[in-house]
């Protein structure tokens, strides 16, 4: 494990001076030791720059003392771009306001931590777009994007964000401002003069200028780069700089149109020419109105591709393929599977290479027409078996199966990765089909395979050969599949890098690329630029080898673990390698979903599920101790971890984190002992058990202010945060006494929870109630609690033994006939995701076939409704609106589907989702002190807004314990359980 960096004088010096962060501890070095790569290397220190005058101050220290800054945005980049040892410098977290929209003139200026997305979402209303679009959007920034000028689906119509980039603002490696923009005809020539006369007294800009024009003039300049560079149709080409670019401009070329901007050449330079501040940007109209998308499923790559040239034909918005690698991938992931509905496989079962054309038009007729064009032309060629047409909504759902893409790969189990080594390269679309025949060749003959899927209509599909680079074989095979297809790459004049960039993966073969009087201009561009070499050095030129510096090491030894999980085919080493780094987790609440809701609200890299696997995966790899757990730096990370399993389903590789911080827990504690408060929250069950005898005792304290925040304090709760008030009976109790049990031969068996039992005991009432009024007889059976709390607090051996318990006494009673109903989410879903993965093997089947047949209330009732058993004739008619805030666990686990629908069961009832992701509690993580503020910001983001600006008429229904308690601290209005509701609609 690489030890801490003293802050030597010169750092601390900075850190006084900086209105931003600085960071050079150990953990926070650590998580930003790794990007979407497969590069690690420890920085020196993470800054968090705040203003303008923090990067200045950073330049200046870092010319001083001759150190290197490495820009850093979302840290997705896929090549290493964000690697290095001088000083991270990420402008996430504060660079990022939209300073100016533009509508006449369609144009925007943003700071470069601006996510394109919600760029998007800011321009909708003006009927205005940034066009390019990665598959990162949802978190990709437009600094990055700039960086490693960055296209996606759609550039066949809309290019990539180099044709974007109006104007930038930067600060320069001598740590002036400079501005760069679109020079009218005759302004670079006066520049370049005025420049020559200064006789080496001009500014660092005006040199730039001046070499720039003095590379660009030169003949024979002109002819090599002509000459070496790829091929001009091909539109995606990042290799090196755009010397080409700007070569193609007025200023050289009587025959072009562009005029001369130097943005064609800061776009690409990944962050080694300048700092950038600011950014214009060009708008174009919004898309056409209506998304259909044609999904051309093909028995092979090659006819796909061979398909993709005819689709071309009808205009596509994008034309993506997705091959069966990524599809089988998908079948893995919770959320993923759920979108790939649309896949019929080959006659053979296994699943096709399928071509996703966009026929997007402005009505659904032109949609239709077109499509039936295609598919009668693609039919009478031979390409493809079936040609499913897609609208509205559905749309989506592919396009997050696809973007999901990088992400998925993650899911193949063991050691064995789809490895980023050069699934980047472009070619000629008409020369694609040809150049994928002998890229798999080459693999072939080295007994390799890869996965296909990506930008097949504009000749970039992603190619990622399937390597262990654990061992030296591995790191062998790297380096000669790099080599061999730069090699065929250049064979084809296609370019090594169509939009990740070259970072410290292709950088090593640029003078192969584009031949070495071309490679020796890079570097003088980039000695004129930054001649104090600090901003990103080593990428594009200068690069290291692209085999050193990798997150793994050759013939890695780590020890086995012995956990209290079972992780299956795979130890919790891998579980945690599963995250590549891809940055779904670093969503904000405008895109929706759940994960991650600490990082929502402090946009802090560390409290990203990404950081959480990559400081497990750190600690368990490197440190020295003989319990790898035992370690207080993952402790930091995990804490704001909320456990709320948004990860677990909307990870595209499918990390579940909440897993991984119940065995650190469990492991930690057996090092260090338990906390009382871990224990009392552990043992809520026995605890709140012994108060049911005295509830009113309880309920005295509770419900007395001082007397709450004092006890609060006593056991490390938030003073402020009200407690839960026991009832004056036990829902068991109650139950057991009941005289007027219905008996009916549709039999159920309700599962008393510890929440249920003790503290919502009137909604158990209910929903026995309403049960029995839709004619089923309901049993409580024996049972213990669920193990929740328990779990929450990583006490997993006391978990085991509860979910072994309820294994024994419930596997001979429950099954599809006489499912298992649950109450609260967190508590019956236990039995669903947590009990196959904890038991002891002899239970295994049988916890899984429970697993299988223990169903939420509004599930059970929800299929009920499909087999007709239940009529809407029973539900009143009055007309109401619902207003439904799902639990993050059923929202990872199950679905919202069936709660809506019940909820809908009442014909002129009308159910509304709130876009919320987690309320902010998750347990007992409201309630704890240090955790209260964030607790509730979460629930500031959007929950709590939403239910404020509801009319009292609009029911609130939270099917969550928390979740309605969280409501209640925060908005002073009561949500009601799904089954409440339903209650009061019977007639």
């Amino acid at each position: 494990m690489t030890p801490p960096v003293a802050l030597n004088p010169d750092l601390r010096t900075l850190a006084r001076h900086l209105e931003g962060d600085l960071f050079t501890d150990n953990t926070m070095r650590t998580l930003y030791a790794t990007d979407a790569s497969a590069y690690r290397e420890m920085p020196l220190a993470v800054a968090i720059p705040h203003t303008i005058k923090d990067i200045k101050l950073l330049i200046s220290f870092a010319a001083q003392n001759h150190i290197s800054l490495i820009p850093r945005t979302a840290g997705t980049s896929l090549a290493g771009q964000v690697v290095g040892n001088g000083i991270v410098v990420d402008v996430s977290k504060y660079f990022n306001k939209i300073i100016e929209i533009n509508a006449e003139e369609r144009w925007v200026r943003v700071q470069p931590g601006v996510v394109r997305d919600e760029l998007n979402m800011a321009l909708k209303p003006y009927g205005l777009y940034f066009g390019p679009e990665t598959s990162t959007a949802n978190r990709a920034m437009i600094g990055g994007m700039v960086g490693n000028n960055s296209c996606g689906s759609n550039s066949i119509v809309y290019g990539s964000t180099r044709e974007h980039l109006l104007e930038v603002k930067a600060i320069l490696t001598d740590g002036s401002e400079a501005e760069f923009k679109m020079l009218p005809m005759g302004e670079l020539d006066r520049m370049v003069q005025a420049a020559r006369q200064k006789n080496g007294s001009a500014s660092l800009l005006e040199k730039i200028y001046l070499h720039t024009h003095d590379i660009l003039a030169l003949p024979a300049n002109q002819e090599e780069i002509r000459r070496n560079f790829p091929k001009p149709s091909i539109e995606r080409r990042n290799t090196g700089y755009a010397l080409d670019m700007l070569l193609n401009t007025r200023q050289y070329d009587p025959e072009a149109e562009a005029p001369f901007n130097m943005c064609s050449l800061i776009a690409g330079s990944e962050g080694t020419l300048c700092f950038l501040t600011e950014i214009k940007l060009n708008l174009v109209p919004l898309p056409p109105k209506t998304p259909g998308l044609v999904c051309v499923h093909c028995d092979t790559i090659d006819e796909a591709l061979r398909a993709t040239i005819l689709t071309l034909k009808y205009k596509p918005q994008a034309v993506e393929l997705i091959d069966s690698y990524v599809l089988e991938c998908a079948t893995m992931n919770v959320e993923q599977k759920k979108n790939a509905f649309f896949v019929k496989n080959k006659p053979d079962g296994s699943f096709p290479a399928i071509l996703v054309v966009d026929l997007s038009r402005e009505t659904k007729e032109e949609v239709e027409a077109a499509a039936a064009d295609m598919v009668a032309e693609l039919s009478q060629a031979g390409m493809g078996f079936h040609y499913p047409l897609l609208f509205g909504d559905d749309t989506k759902k592919i396009w997050t199966l696809r973007k999901a893409g990088l992400g998925l790969l993650g899911n193949i189990p063991g050691d064995d990765k789809a490895v980023a080594v050069i699934e980047d390269t472009a070619v000629d679309v008409y020369d694609q089909p040809d150049y994928i025949r002998d890229f798999n060749l080459i693999l072939q003959n080295h007994g390799m395979s890869a996965v296909h899927y990506a930008h097949a209509g504009s000749g970039e599909i992603h190619l990622r050969p399937i390597i262990n680079l654990k061992t030296t074989e591995g790191h062998r095979q790297f380096r000669m599949i790099a080599e061999e297809i730069a090699e065929l790459v250049k064979k084809y004049d296609g370019s090594l890098s169509g939009e990740h960039g070259d970072g410290r993966l292709r950088g090593e073969f640029i003078p192969k690329m584009v031949g070495e009087h071309n490679y020796r201009l890079f570097k003088e561009i980039k000695k004129t630029w930054d001649p104090n070499n600090i901003f990103n050095p080593g990428k594009i030129v200068d690069t290291a080898p692209m085999d050193t510096f990798l997150r793994y090491e050759a013939d890695q030894k780590t020890p086995e673990f012995k956990t209290n999980f079972r992780f299956y085919d795979q130890d919790i080493l891998q579980h945690a390698e599963q995250c590549n780094g891809s940055g779904d987790c670093r969503k904000t609440q405008l895109s929706g979903g759940t994960m991650c809701p600490s990082f929502m609200v402090t946009r802090n890299e560390k409290d990203t599920t990404r950081a959480r696997a990559n400081i497990l995966r750190e600690m368990l790899t490197r440190s020295p101790k003989e319990n790898r757990f035992d370690n207080h730096e993952i402790k930091e990370v995990y804490d704001l971890c909320l456990a709320c399993k948004g990860c677990k389903g909307e990870c595209p590789s499918n990390v579940d984190v909440a897993k991984l911080k119940m065995e650190f827990l469990q492991q930690y504690h057996d090092a260090n002992g338990l906390p009382l408060r871990s224990w009392l929250v552990g043992n809520f069950s026995k605890m709140t058990g012994l108060a049911s005898y005295v509830p009113w005792g309880y309920n005295l304290i509770y419900k007395n202010a001082p007397l709450r925040k004092l006890a609060n304090r006593m056991v490390g709760f938030h003073p402020e945060r009200t407690m839960p008030v026991l009832h004056d009976t036990t829902l068991k109790s109650w139950f057991r006494k009941r005289k007027d049990k219905l008996k009916s031969d549709r039999k159920v068996y309700l599962f008393c929870d510890e929440f249920t039992n003790y503290n919502d005991v009137q909604i158990g009432k209910t929903t026995v109630a309403v049960l029995e009024k839709l004619g089923y007889e309901v049993i409580i059976p024996e049972h213990a609690p669920s193990g929740r709390p328990q779990l929450s607090k990583g006490l997993l051996r006391d978990a085991k033994k509860i979910a072994e318990k309820n294994v024994r006494l419930l596997r001979d009673i429950i099954s599809h006939e006489t499912p298992l109903i649950g109450i609260e989410p967190s508590a019956i879903l236990t039995f669903r995701d947590e009990y196959p993965d904890l038991v002891s093997d002899e239970l295994l089947e049988d916890a899984k076939k429970l697993a299988q047949n223990a169903l939420q209330f509004d599930e059970f009732i929800a299929r009920e409704i499909e087999l007709k058993n239940i009529s809407k004739q029973l539900f009143t008619k009055e007309k109401k609106l619902i207003k439904l805030h799902g639990h993050c666990q059923q929202k990872a686990i199950s679905s919202l589907v069936p709660t809506k629908k019940m909820l809908s069961l009442p014909e002129n009832y009308t159910v509304q989702l709130i876009p919320s992701g987690c309320c902010g509690m998750a347990g007992s993580f409201g309630y704890e002190k240090e955790h209260y503020d964030i607790s509730m910001q979460i629930g500031e983001l959007v929950l709590f807004p939403t239910v404020r600006q509801q009319p009292e008429e609009v029911i609130i229904a939270a099917p969550g314990t928390s979740c309605r308690h969280q409501i209640h601290d925060g908005t002073g209005r009561k949500a009601l359980h799904p089954a409440e509701i339903l209650f009061e609609a019977l007639l």
